[in-house]
């Protein structure tokens, strides 16, 4: 008979296992078998072999078996060297995805699709439109509407999913710690907040910087539409599930996309995680690095290496 888990290893082992499917990487954790060394198990008790999908996560575990290579989508894991010594062994690895195996998200809706061009669009024309707005519950707790920031012909544009507390304050997206850290992600690619635009799915603080109601996303979008339309850049960035499953209209989890290149409109879209999420999960780092490598070889910008101590 297996030796049941104490209640707090299991809850760890339910923590770690969140942790690794928000970051996409559940896969290296599945029909994998535990050693844990510092739990009594009865001498006729057999091996812990109960696979990760309905364990719950452990205090202390052994080095764990090689998972099973599946059958399709990952045809083989490359190791990146700036994962070295620095990162956590379960992140040193990731499975490389062959192109013509990976599929875009499937769409749930075609709402974009059903909205009018505006003749003569402009941004400012934008901002006239969205006015002093009350056209959904946002509207009765903001402070201020937070439209934008940044170059108005810019080739970047980030999108956001909406404002938080520092931002309903100042009018302007992106100003809190999130905000900073994204600051720092601009500057790693060679660039300035003076040359990207950056604004959000909602215009208006969800309160209590809970994510925004359906109904809300679907009053509100439409003017981020105009405003992508207006700026036409080379390539967006939507920055978490929100603005990524807005703007891809679709359902999907952005772990399954995240990383590959997408359509928005005709327009090259790259989604990756949000800042806020890097504060929480700081090794997932890494893999927005490599996104914005993508995003940084599509607009010709130079990756500089690191100069030697």
């Amino acid at each position: 008979m297996t030796a049941r888990l104490s209640e707090q290893l299991q809850s760890k082992i339910a923590e770690r296992l969140a942790f690794h499917e928000d970051l996409g990487t559940k896969l290296f954790y599945r029909e994998r078998t535990i050693l844990v060394s510092r739990i009594p198990v009865p001498a006729e008790a057999a091996p812990l072999s109960e696979p990760f999908e309905d364990t719950p996560t452990l205090v202390e575990e052994e080095i764990l078996p090689k998972p099973k290579r599946p059958a399709t989508a990952v045809v083989g894991v490359q190791v990146y060297p700036e994962l070295r010594g620095n990162a956590a062994p379960h992140l040193a690895t990731q499975p490389v995805l062959d192109a013509a195996l990976f599929s875009p998200p499937s769409k749930t809706s075609n709402f974009f699709a059903s909205l009018k061009t505006v003749p003569n669009d402009s941004l400012l024309k934008i901002r006239e439109d969205i006015g002093d707005c009350q056209r959904c519950r946002l509207g009765k707790t903001r402070k201020n509407i937070v439209f934008a920031d940044g170059n108005p012909k810019a080739d970047l544009v980030f999108v956001g999913e909406g404002p938080g507390a520092d931002e309903d304050a100042s009018g302007v997206p992106f100003v809190g710690r999130a905000g900073k850290l994204l600051t720092q992600m601009i500057e790693a690619m060679g660039l300035q907040r003076k040359d990207v635009y950056i604004c959000n799915v909602v215009k208006c603080r969800p309160p209590g910087n809970r994510p925004p109601e359906p109904d809300e996303v679907t009053t509100c979008s439409p003017f981020l539409v105009r405003q992508l339309e207006v700026i036409n850049p080379k390539v967006i960035v939507a920055l978490g599930a929100t603005a990524a499953k807005t703007l891809l209209e679709t359902e999907t989890g952005i772990s399954k996309f995240r990383g590959q290149w997408l359509d928005f409109r005709g327009k090259k879209l790259m989604a990756t995680y949000h800042p806020a999420y890097l504060l929480r999960n700081p090794p997932a780092k890494s893999e927005v690095w490599k996104d914005l490598k993508k995003v940084m070889a599509e607009l010709g910008l130079e990756v500089k290496k690191p100069k030697p101590a």
